[in-house]
């Protein structure tokens, strides 16, 4: 299946699930290819056939997307260089969850959770330590009796009872010996953020090597620049999340802005293009134009939020 094919099964299975989807952005030059949302749930999305292909740059990249945008990263892949991806298992690469669109379908369409995920060294379940820890209590079971029957040590089992996952067969030995249901189910969309959005923002007094967004600085505003994206900064006020692109070559602007328009739509954020002289209306769809002589003459966050938003609703 060709990579096209791909994100459009991605793309149908989301639509079907309810998600609101964007158009496929399938654009080399950036880290994801649909955002997609539904109720509280944002998704970025990258999709490669060979999972393999996915470099750390462009994990990092979507993990500050998510992490700022408040969304979840998730990769969907075909196969990697141990073989096609298997249903119902969910992998992972630079901590971001990997998974089938078979596994997609299953978790959005079927509710059959995936219950398997690969790790170093092979393939694993998540415990419910506390219910692994109570059943045994209960029961009068000792550390011994379960290691035995699921053939680890007693230093294992007490892993297992502080969150470790376990191998598939001894999970299973140890569930049956207990009958107890103490294999869980694997959220894909569960990913944990390591690091907090202020971590991303240009802050101590630096500056970035734009004019334009050394100018939201000094008005206040927090920066995060981003590389792989279809814009280069996610601008953030104490209520306003605002894509922030910046355009010279009238083409690309206009491309650069349609993308960011349907983004923010999706992600319920607001977009915004800085561009040297206007050359075209003052917004392109909802994403609001804005020169950088009229941004020198801003110099409060709450004017320039106002603008952003009088132009974006403008039809």
């Amino acid at each position: 299946m060709s990579r096209e094919e791909l994100i459009n099964t991605t793309r149908a299975i989301l639509a079907k699930a309810g998600f609101g989807i964007s158009s496929s952005l399938n654009m080399r030059s950036i880290c994801f290819d649909i955002i997609g949302r539904r109720d509280d749930a944002l998704l970025i999305v990258k999709v490669l056939s060979n999972v393999d292909a996915f470099s750390r740059d462009n994990a990092e990249d979507m993990k500050t997307l998510a992490d700022v945008l408040e969304a979840t990263p998730l990769l969907i892949g075909e196969t990697s260089s141990s073989g096609p991806l298997e249903t119902g298992i969910v992998y992972s690469r630079f901590k971001i969850p990997i998974i089938s669109n078979e596994t997609l379908a299953e978790h959005l369409l079927e509710e059959v959770p995936p219950f398997i995920f690969a790790a170093p060294g092979g393939l694993y379940v998540k415990i419910d330590s506390s219910l692994l820890r109570e059943v045994r209590e209960s029961k009068g079971i000792s550390l011994g009796t379960l290691a035995e029957t699921a053939g680890v040590s007693r230093r294992t089992i007490q892993m297992y009872e502080s969150g470790m996952g376990a191998m598939i067969d001894a999970a299973m030995r140890l569930e049956e010996f207990l009958q107890a249901p103490i294999i869980e189910s694997i959220d894909p969309f569960g990913y944990k953020s390591e690091r907090t959005p202020k971590e991303y923002e240009v802050t101590d007094g630096k500056r970035t090597e734009s004019d334009a967004l050394n100018r939201l600085l000094d008005i206040g505003f927090a920066i995060t620049p981003v590389i792989k994206s279809p814009f280069e900064a996610i601008t953030r006020s104490r209520q306003t999340v605002i894509l922030t692109g910046l355009g010279t070559d009238e083409e690309k602007l206009i491309q650069k802005a349609m993308i960011a328009s349907e983004i923010s739509k999706i992600a319920g954020n607001h977009s915004l293009i800085i561009v040297e002289r206007r050359r075209s209306a003052e917004n392109i769809d909802s994403t609001a134009v804005i020169t950088s002589e009229e941004l020198e003459k801003i110099d409060d966050q709450d004017a320039l939020t106002d603008l952003v938003l009088s132009r974006s609703n403008k039809k």
